[in-house]
C-alpha cells in the first residue's frame, strides 16, 4: 500500500520529528516495516522551518509544514506536494478534530479511502469549542472508511454516538519494549540521585490538576506522617498544583527526557496512575499504566475507563478523586506488591500495532468501490 499519514507534528509535550517520539511516529515507522511505501506531512501547530523531506530509519517519508494561523488547512500547498509525490491509495489521519475534517475532504477529492485514527477524545481538546467543528468532526467519523481506536471505552463511545460506516480496530499505545523494561532498582536511583535505602512512590507524567494529580500528593500526606521512609518522587510537565504541597520527602525531578522516563518507573516501590473521571480520562488509553507493568513495577491506579479492564485486582484500582482510598490501596501494594496478570496483556510493542493498522488499511481498500 502507498499510505498518506495526516498528523500534528507537536503532541504530548514533544515534537514528532526532533524527538522521534509516540504513536505517530511509531506506527508509521512500523508500516514501513512491514513493506509499505509510507509518506506523512507532519502540521506545526507552533513555527517552525519548514521541512521538505526527512526520511526516518524506517524509510517513512516526511514533510512539515506550519498550520497557523489557520488550521491544517493553511497546509494545502505542502500535501499538493505530498500527494504529487507519494500517490497515496488510502489516507491514514490523526490528532484531532480538524485533522480529521481535512482528512475526509482530501479523500473525497482523490477518491480514495480515509481511515481516521482516535487517539484520544478529540472533542475534550480546545479545537473542539470552536463553532461547528464537533459537529464536522462527527460526521467525518461517520463518513469515514474505517476508523483506528485507542481503547475499548473511546470505541464504546464513537459507536454509540457517532459510529462510522466501515470497519474499527482497537490499536492502543504501544510499550518501547527496548526503554520500558525491569532494571535493577539501586542502579535507576543512583542514576537519578535518589535515596537508596528509602520506600518511593511516584509517577511520571502530566503533573496536572485535570489529571488528578493531587490525590497522589495527598495520599503521600496521609502516609508520610506514620512512615518517615516513605518519599515521593514525580517528573513530567506541570501546572501548579505541585507548588501547594511542601514536605521534605517529596522529590521533584523536573521533566526528564522521555528515555530517562524508565529509570524513574524502575526507582518506583509502588508506580501510581492518576487521572479523573472525565470525559478525558474515560476515554484515553493508559499509557502510563502500561509502562509500569512493562518494568514489572507495582501499580496502583485511578479506576477509570480502560484501567478497569486492565488490573483485575481491587487493590491495584483506587476511586479518582479519593485520596483515602489511595493512600489504603498504596499501603496494600507497599506490604504485598502484585501485578497479577495484567503485563503480559497490557503492554504490546508498536511493531504488533502497526499490524493491527495495517490489517485494518487493507481492508478498507479492498471495501474500496471500484
Amino acid at each position: 500500500m502507498n499510505i498518506l499519514v495526516l498528523c500534528k507534528r507537536q503532541y504530548s509535550a514533544r515534537d514528532l520529528l526532533s524527538d522521534q517520539y509516540g504513536r505517530l511516529y511509531e506506527i508509521p515507522e512500523g508500516l514501513a516495516r512491514l513493506g509499505h511505501r509510507v509518506h506523512g506531512l507532519a502540521s506545526s501547530y507552533r513555527p517552525r522551518p519548514h521541512l521538505e523531506r526527512h526520511v526516518s530509519p524506517a524509510g517513512v517519508v516526511w514533510r512539515s509544514a506550519n498550520a497557523m494561523p489557520w488550521g491544517p488547512f493553511h497546509a494545502r500547498r505542502a500535501v499538493a506536494g505530498v500527494i504529487a509525490d507519494c500517490q497515496p491509495d488510502i489516507l491514514w489521519a490523526s490528532s484531532d478534530a480538524l485533522h480529521a475534517i481535512w482528512a475526509v475532504e482530501i479523500g473525497r477529492t482523490l477518491h480514495i479511502p480515509v481511515v481516521i485514527d482516535l487517539y484520544d477524545n478529540y472533542e475534550h481538546f480546545g479545537l473542539s469549542r470552536l463553532p461547528g467543528i464537533s459537529r464536522r468532526y462527527r460526521d467525518a467519523c461517520r463518513s469515514a472508511s474505517g476508523l483506528t481506536i485507542v481503547s475499548h471505552s473511546l470505541a464504546r463511545h464513537v459507536q454509540q454516538h457517532y459510529p462510522a460506516s466501515g470497519p474499527c480496530a482497537i490499536v492502543g499505545n504501544g510499550v518501547n519494549s527496548a526503554v520500558f523494561h525491569a532494571r535493577d532498582r539501586s542502579d535507576c536511583r543512583r542514576a537519578l540521585g535518589l535515596p537508596a535505602g528509602a520506600t518511593i512512590i511516584g509517577c511520571a507524567g502530566a503533573i496536572q490538576a485535570d489529571r488528578g494529580i493531587e490525590d497522589l500528593f495527598e495520599a503521600f500526606q496521609l502516609l508520610a506522617e506514620a512512615d518517615p521512609a516513605l518519599h515521593l518522587a514525580f517528573a513530567g510537565p506541570r501546572d501548579g498544583t505541585p507548588s501547594r504541597y511542601r514536605h521534605p520527602r517529596i522529590i521533584d525531578l523536573g521533566i526528564l527526557d522521555w528515555r530517562e522516563v524508565p529509570l524513574l518507573v524502575n526507582a518506583l516501590d509502588v508506580a501510581v496512575i492518576c487521572n479523573r473521571d472525565s470525559s478525558f480520562g474515560r476515554y484515553c488509553f493508559p499509557l502510563k499504566l502500561s509502562e509500569a507493568l512493562a518494568c514489572g513495577v507495582p501499580v496502583v491506579a485511578a479506576g477509570v475507563g480502560d484501567v478497569n479492564e486492565i488490573l483485575g485486582a481491587p487493590s491495584q484500582r483506587y476511586r479518582p478523586g479519593d485520596a483515602h482510598d489511595l493512600a489504603q490501596k498504596l499501603q496494600q501494594q507497599l506490604s504485598a506488591p502484585a501485578n497479577g496478570q495484567a503485563a503480559s496483556t497490557a503492554a504490546r510493542d508498536w511493531q504488533a500495532l502497526a499490524g493491527d493498522t495495517a490489517d485494518l488499511l487493507a481492508m478498507c481498500l479492498q471495501r474500496r468501490p471500484r
